[in-house]
């Protein structure tokens, strides 16, 4: 598994559907076969990052999870 914004392998399973990129800090989530994107803040925060990708990309690196 690559995290599509780094490409880093690093990642690990954080919850059901949930993982996190170590490389980069972002939090990925698989919800109804579309990934999404989310920076985790300082403050614990989520920024979501999905307006940085098209919905073709999101569906489409979700099928590799």
């Amino acid at each position: 598994m690559k995290c599509p914004n780094c490409a880093s392998t690093d990642i690990g399973k954080i919850g059901v559907n949930q993982f996190y990129c170590w490389n980069c800090f972002i939090e990925l989530s698989l919800q109804e076969g579309k990934l999404s994107l989310s920076q985790v803040e300082e403050d614990g925060s989520l920024t979501d990052l999905d307006d940085l990708f098209q919905d073709s990309e999101l569906e489409a690196k979700a099928n590799g999870f």
